[in-house]
């Protein structure tokens, strides 16, 4: 291993650049600092992040941590950070969502076996966009650079989310009732959900070649496939707490891992069991092609991928023609997909 002056090992020798990360974050906390809500204590360099719940009589706290897994790869293929540095706000704030709670602040992490400034760089300025745009505080992160541990050229990003309810108006799906329907909201795409097996349907193998495909538009497609695979994941907080104030929401179900059966069963109790129509929403284009390219089954499509549907809510049926309108004038496509029914805990796909 080579080493610094006078025969010492340092740690750059040993693969991490402290200069480098410190250089990174210094130019981007103004840009942090444009996160801050009214919320927010402190200065920002504490070990801990500060932030005092206001207008809250009876809060509960709800989190929520995950990652993007393996879109970093098309990420970094087509040179596109700042995509998954938005897709990690919106990911976390349509989990806290899902008990009703109103995303206040995240924190970010960010790792490589060898931090490229520039990736990194463009990850978090990529949450930081994101966080403002849907005011989310930036609270803090962690940046690592851990030779040995992760493979050259990949980059792991996460982020924590915590946000706030009343107790009284916690969502859990207790208040779900046979009769009531199930009313779906369009996702972007795939939003961070599914990527190994769309990669594996769509791709090549070699950084060169899934970069010349990327930028390719395949037949059955209206953009270029790079465009299709790397549109951000669609935040509905705003939306969706505003449809609260003028409907009875009993259930909502983040449609991530595990498909819409592996997500809508998680709000339903043991005397409940949801019918979702297909040809009652279109599907993007994009999940016909890797079904078509990978010859994948209509059960492992929809146990894997979000099929258009990114969030679902579960509401009284008098009330779902009223929330799909209300839903439309607030900026999101919205359908009447299925419905609740008496019988087994379970999800049932029809049509």
């Amino acid at each position: 291993m080579p080493r610094g002056l006078g025969g010492s090992l340092t740690y750059r020798d040993a693969g991490v650049d402290r200069a480098s990360r410190a250089a990174i974050l210094d130019g981007l906390r103004p840009r942090i600092r444009r996160t801050r809500t009214n919320g927010v204590l402190g200065s920002g360099g504490e070990f801990g992040g500060l932030f005092r719940l206001r207008e809250f009589r009876d809060p509960v706290l709800v989190s929520s941590i995950d990652g993007v897994g393996t879109k970093t790869r098309l990420a970094a293929a087509a040179g596109r950070w700042e995509v998954v540095g938005a897709d990690i706000v919106s990911h976390g704030a349509n989990d806290v969502l899902c008990q009703g709670a109103a995303p206040l602040f995240m924190l970010d992490y960010v790792a490589a076996g060898a931090l490229d400034p520039a990736a990194v760089a463009a990850v978090i300025a990529g949450v930081a966009r994101a966080c403002r745009d849907q005011g989310i505080a930036l609270l803090g992160g962690e940046t690592a650079e851990m030779p040995g541990v992760y493979a050259s050229g990949e980059v792991d990003v996460v982020g924590c989310t915590v946000g706030a309810v009343e107790r009284s108006r916690i969502i859990t799906g207790d208040a779900v009732r046979p009769g009531d329907a199930i009313v779906g909201l369009a996702s972007n795409g795939l939003h961070t959900n599914g990527y190994s097996l769309a990669r594996a349907a769509l791709l090549p193998r070699g950084k060169a070649a899934v970069r010349r495909a990327l930028g390719r538009v395949p037949l059955g497609i209206s953009e270029s496939l790079g465009d299709a695979l790397l549109r951000p994941h669609r935040p509905y907080a705003r939306a969706v707490l505003a449809l609260r104030d003028a409907a009875d929401i009993h259930g909502i179900a983040h449609v991530t891992g595990g498909g819409i059966p592996g997500n809508l069963i998680r709000v339903l109790h043991d005397r409940c069991r949801a019918r979702v129509i297909r040809g009652r929403w279109p599907v993007p284009p994009i999940f016909r092609l890797i079904q078509r390219r990978g010859r994948v089954t209509d059960d492992e499509m929809f146990a894997t991928f979000n099929m258009g549907l990114g969030l679902l809510l579960v509401l009284p049926r008098r009330q779902a023609e009223s929330a799909v309108s209300r839903l439309a004038r607030l900026g999101e496509r919205a359908w009447i997909v299925g419905d609740i029914t008496a019988g087994r805990r379970g999800v049932e796909i029809r049509g």
